[in-house]
């Protein structure tokens, strides 16, 4: 997740949407998020992946109750690269897949 929904975790859904027995979803922690993150959505997931230390600490102020039994890793890829492009899908691929083998 990232804050508006719009670039990386958008991004990194559809990279990670085509890995076999992976299933993606994304979300924005801001009030202007195309999709707004869910307590659906925390409940749903095995690991959390979020762009910046500042989501993570959001998503713990906002959503603590349900991220018990939750593994959220962040990822410090920083609001600097456009939607699907070559190098933030291979900065996600280099970060996130290590955890999805």
């Amino acid at each position: 997740m990232c804050t508006q929904n719009r670039l990386r975790s958008p991004t990194a859904e559809q990279v990670f949407s085509t890995w076999p027995d992976v299933e993606t979803d994304s979300a924005g922690l801001g009030n202007d998020a195309e999709v707004k993150l869910s307590v659906e959505q925390i409940e749903w997931a095995t690991l959390i992946f979020v762009m910046e230390k500042a989501h993570r600490n959001k998503l713990s102020k906002k959503f603590k109750s349900h991220l018990k039994d939750k593994r959220v890793i962040c990822l410090n890829i920083p609001d600097d690269y456009a939607y699907m492009q070559p190098e933030l899908v291979k900065l996600l691929e280099n970060k996130v897949g290590a955890y999805l083998r």
